[in-house]
Parts: C-alpha cells; structure tokens; sequence
C-alpha cells in the first residue's frame, strides 16, 4: 500500500509539473516525441537580417550585442516615436518610425540604456522615402568645396552611427510572426508569463576590445572591406607597345550599394541599374564588326566597393600608376574621356525618357562627350531618349567614381549619366527598399541604347560617322529584363540562365554588399574568392568582347595562351577559352598593406589626393549570428516550479524508501 501511494504521489506532482510547464511550450505537447522536438516547440527561429559592426581609422559604427553573451529581452511593440520603455526591451518598430526612432536613440541616453534590441519591421509598401545615408554620400572624397548640398535629401544618415545593442530586419512572415508576440506580452496583465526575443550578435572586435581598424587588424579581429572590380576593353588589346595604342574611352559603373542591413544591400537603382545598362551596351556593340578601325579604345569597368570610399576606382587608379598586371595594356594617360553610367533606372516621367549629363569641368573634351550624347540621343529619333546637361548651380558632379579620377587628374574630362539633375530621384538611396519596385526596366534599356551609340560615335573620333552601323545599333531589352532577375531578385537570382551559363553560384539570392577582402592581393587573375556579382561580371564581359581563338579548346582555369581566358570555366563540363583582354583588378584600400600574412596600415601618402580621407573600412568577425524567440515565466511561477521539483525530488526518495522497506518486508516472509 505505502508503494501504491507514492507512486501515486509521484505521479500527481509529474502531472502538475506539466501544467506549470505548458505555457511555456507553443504547439501540442501529444507531439513532442524527442528533445529535439521540445526545442523546437519551445524555441522560434526569426528569419531576420543584421546590421553588424564596422570600423574605420577613428571608431566604429553599426550594430553589435554590448558584451561577450547572448541579450535577452520582453518583446515590446513601439507604436510611434514618442513611446517610453519601462525597462530594457526589445523594440518592435515600424518601418516608417526608423529614421526618426534612431536618431531619437542617438540623443537620448536615458532610452539609449533601456533598449536592449531592435526588431524592425519589413513592410514598406506605403513609405515614400527611406534612406539611412546622409545628405551628401562620402562627402569627404568631394573634388569640390561645396559639400553643404543636399544630393540625398531624403538622407538621415543613421546608418553612420555606433549602436551598442543588436538591430535586425525581419522579413515579412517574422513581421507578422513579431507582432502577434508583441500584441500578447501587451494583453498579459498576470504578470505570468512573457516572450522575450534573444539575440545573438556578438562581435569579434567587441570581445578584442579593439575599437579601430588600425587595432582590429593588428588583433586580427577583422578583416579589410573589399571585393573584386572587372575591366575589359571592346575589341581586346592587341600586345602592341602603349607607343601605337589609341587613346582610350573609359566606360565605368559601380557594382556594389550599401544599407542599414548588410545583407539587405540590392541597390537596384543606385547603383545596379546603371551596371546592367553597361553590360546591355556592351552586349549591343559586340555585334559590330570593325570596332578596332575605329580611332578610340573602348574600356568598360565595373568597380566594386564605391560605397565604402571608392574602393575599386581609387585601387584601379594605383595600380595603373604602379604598372600592375591587373592592369596590363593601359595607363591613365591614355584615358582621354570617362563616362560613367550611374542611376538610370528612374528615368522616366509621365511618358518621356530623360536622362541629366553631369560634366566634371568646362572643356573641349567634355563638351565632345556632352555632344556625343546628344547625337546618340538624336539619333534614337522616335525612341524619344532626352539628354540634358545637368543645371550649372550644381556644386559639380554627384557622388560618382568619376570623382576619383577628378581628385587623382584634376585635368580629368568626364560625364556622369544620371535620372536626377539637383536631387537623387531615387528616395530609397542605400536602403533594403532600393528594390526591382523602384526602377523601370524600359529607363535602362533607354539608358543602355543611349550610352551604346554615343559611344560608336565618340569612338569613332573626327572620322565621319557610318550612319547606317550607327542605326543597326541595338539593345536587347529582353537581356535587360533578364539581368534585373539575376542581379536584384530571389528567383530566380543568379541561378538564372545566363548566370548558370558562366558561374556555379555559391547563393541564389543576390546582395550588392561589398563584403570583406580574403585573398593574397598577388593573386589577383586567379583569385581564389571572388563573389558571384564579379565572377558573373568577368564571365558576361570575356564573353561579349571576345573573338574566337585559332584553336577553339575548353578550360577549367586557365588557357595557355597569354591572350586567352577561360570563359565559363566553373560550370559543369569546363568552359572555352576566347581571346580578350578582361581583367580583375583588387578593390580595398590604397591605405592598407598585406605583409608576413597580416594586414597593415599605411600612412597617408601625398600621391593618393584621397588617402588622407579614406577610413579604411574593416568588417568585425563573429562566430555566429541568430535570433529566436520563446516564452520565460514569471519569478513566481519559477518559484512554484522550483517547489514542484523538490516536491517530485522528496517524493521520489521516499517512494524508493517505501519501495524497498516493502520488498524487503515480502522477501524475508518468503
């Protein structure tokens, strides 16, 4: 009897146990078969993306947990700016209470202290305008004085700023997931029960205490912002001396973008719109024939890092000074004309095309590319592609890599292509929302017909210009649409067909940030990574301005002829080499040095006009990074818990005491 009834005890207490537990675990507990499954019901991971920490040569900015563990905080929805915390809490906060809610934070220490975390919402389907940069982008690498001018007006310049708690994008079903969890914690009045987000974002600088780049990369706490840039000439380079070359129009357009969330960084209007109207240009003069008769050469680059610095363009620039393989075949003073193709995906109103050419100086030169684009303009007749010179109360050109060869080459003629005259059009300039839904696909195919024939009949030089070639000149708007699928979307993202066709992508979701420099900077023709943007972009290149070669053979790598490459090379069956002159060229700092396996730091040297304002951008390391959410009880539920186990625990012991007094008592009868 004594037996029966602690085992009936035991079972009671089990049973209560599991009533006080069962708030805590979402989902029915007839399923949970494992632990694994008790995980699983008791724990949700968010679909989320970070804001991480950066660091320059004076400080940091972004977003990383203050310390070395995890923060756990009540999930507390904000309604509008003005919202107080009563304690420290994870932030639920609306899209459009962003700008104005971080820069609320950054004033305010008192709520600074009590936010333990921000979730932000992914709606942005109504908002107007949302973009975390400032007024004037990179204003510090300016060729002019001016820089009270307002580019960006729509600039809030939050993204520039330390936070020392982690902040997270949710995606739209997280949103939906959030809000229901936040509405509940509001509801509970018992005090019970509450769900609480816990973040992980723990970074490695945090840890190192290394709170620069100069510091971090001597702790070897970070790594280097970087990529790689591509440049290719249309026809390829004959190996003649530099003596017999021509002179050399550079065509030039970025191809990374920057925001709030690292990960979250299309930049479809700025700057991927005017990238895929240079690949579309280039992709329409190919089919020329005779392009080498012509007076000028043809360059075309894509430069990658231009949000942190003008990485790519400033590398580009030294490398042509020292003479680097990377940039084999060319010097800067056979650049006579830079045309660079920047947001174009926004240039159409009400019906009209239009397009602003924003000139680096008052000369012949820029005059003849300003002429250039009118004729191409006129020569689109009933396309009805307008260009305009942009106004002359503009303190000079936007941000553009054209600055860097203006600070490099005051001398320096260029045009910057733009959808804008004063002001960015695009309102959502470095931010998630700079999407597909914020360009037109027929503005860049304009802007790709208008650039391909202006620059047959720049090329041409003071030769007469062949009316007939001019007018055969044109853009396949399908590739156009096919490109804005590769580059800015999901699907199918560059697992699309042309991208497939080149590249075996190591992600099919496209991001445009320039992520952090991790190879030898010698290897630069063969790097071991490079990311897909510019692998697609070497491959597309090759591709469009090559020639077959005499002995038409298939590669992997490398072809042996010095005036091959291999183009294709990572996809199933190996690819072909053709000839053409298509290079990689490294994108990271003029400032920084890899040495004896480490990088370091250089001082600022009066041949980089732009050295001395560089902040040498470095990305922090971390182990991992997540987000989940679950359910904690209250202290007083704890504590009945806590009862309940040792309840179960004393019960135990005396239904084995019992147990075994009994067995014993029947053996001995027996």
């Amino acid at each position: 009897m004594a037996a029966g009834s602690a085992a009936t005890l035991l079972a009671a207490v089990a049973c209560a146990v599991l009533v006080l537990l069962a708030p805590a675990v979402s989902g029915d507990a007839a399923t949970l078969e494992s632990v694994p499954d008790l995980v699983k019901a008791m724990y949700v991971n968010i679909e989320s993306f970070p804001c991480v920490r950066l660091l320059n040569l004076s400080g940091e900015i972004g977003c990383s947990n203050p310390g070395h563990g995890l923060v756990i905080a009540p999930i507390v929805r904000f309604k509008n700016s003005d919202d107080q915390l009563a304690q420290p809490s994870a932030v639920l906060l609306p899209l459009d209470q962003m700008p104005a809610f971080f820069l609320r934070v950054s004033n305010d220490p008192e709520l600074y202290h009590k936010v333990a975390g921000v979730l932000v919402e992914s709606n942005g389907d109504k908002l107007l305008e949302l973009s975390p940069d400032r007024k004037f982008p990179q204003e510090d690498f300016a060729p002019y004085s001016n820089v009270s001018h307002d580019w960006n007006p729509s600039g809030s310049g939050i993204m520039w700023n330390r936070y020392d708690f982690p902040v997270f994008l949710l995606s739209e079903e997280s949103t939906q997931t959030l809000r229901k969890i936040a509405d509940k914690n509001e509801k509970s009045s018992n005090g019970y029960q509450a769900n609480v987000a816990e973040f992980d974002l723990v970074m490695q600088t945090t840890k190192a205490e290394t709170n620069g780049s100069e510091s971090c990369l001597k702790e070897q706490s970070c790594l280097p912002l970087g990529g790689q840039s591509v440049w290719a000439s249309l026809p390829p380079m004959s190996n003649a001396s530099a003596e017999h070359q021509k002179p050399i129009i550079m065509v030039v357009a970025s191809q990374d973008s920057a925001s709030f969330f690292r990960d979250r960084s299309l930049g479809a209007d700025s700057p991927i719109s005017g990238l895929i109207a240079l690949l579309t240009a280039v992709d329409a003069l190919s089919h020329l024939h005779d392009l080498g008769k012509l007076k000028k050469q043809l360059v075309f680059a894509a430069f990658d890092g231009e949000a942190w610095g003008y990485l790519g363009s400033r590398k580009f620039l030294q490398e042509l000074d020292e003479g680097d393989d990377s940039v084999n075949g060319i010097n800067s003073s056979m650049i006579e004309q830079v045309l660079e193709i920047g947001s174009v995906g926004k240039g159409i109103s009400q019906g009209d095309t239009l397009f602003y050419a924003h000139a680096s100086r008052n000369s012949s030169i820029s005059k003849k590319i300003l002429d250039g684009l009118q004729s191409g303009s006129d020569s689109l007749g009933s396309d009805n592609v307008k260009v305009k010179p942009a106004a002359s109360s503009n303190p000079g050109v936007p941000p553009s890599s054209l600055m860097s060869f203006m600070r490099k080459n005051t001398s320096t003629s260029g045009v910057v292509l733009e959808d804008f005259d004063s002001q960015f059009s695009n309102r959502f300039y470095h931010s998630h929302l700079d999407s597909p839904a914020n360009i037109n696909s027929s503005s860049i195919a304009a802007a790709a017909a208008l650039v391909a024939r202006s620059l047959y009949i720049l090329a041409t030089g003071d030769m007469t210009v062949d009316l007939m070639t001019l007018n055969t000149i044109k853009v396949n708007v399908t590739l156009v649409e096919e490109l804005i699928g590769c580059l800015l979307t999901c699907d199918p993202g560059l697992s699309c067909g042309i991208a497939k066709s080149f590249i075996s992508p190591s992600n099919a979701c496209p991001s445009h940030y320039v992520g952090v420099f991790q190879d030898s900077p010698s290897s630069t023709q063969f790097p071991s990574y490079a990311d897909d943007t510019s692998r697609f972009i070497w491959n597309f290149l090759a591709d469009r301005t090559s020639t077959l070669a005499s002995n038409v053979s298939s590669c992997t790598v490398k072809c042996n002829n010095e005036s091959e490459v291999c183009v294709g090379g990572e996809v199933e069956g190996g690819g072909r080499c053709v000839v053409s002159t298509t290079r990689y060229v490294p994108a990271y700092s003029t400032r920084l040095k890899f040495e004896d396996n480490a990088w370091h730091v250089l001082p600022a040297n009066s041949s980089d006009p732009m050295g001395a304002a560089d902040p040498v951008w470095t990305e922090s390391y971390w182990n991992t990074i997540s987000l989940r959410v679950y359910a904690v009880q209250s202290t007083t539920s704890d504590r009945l818990i806590l009862l309940a186990g040792l309840a179960v625990t004393a019960a135990s012991y005396l239904g084995v005491v019992v147990g075994r007094a009994y067995i014993s008592k029947i053996t001995k009868r027996d």
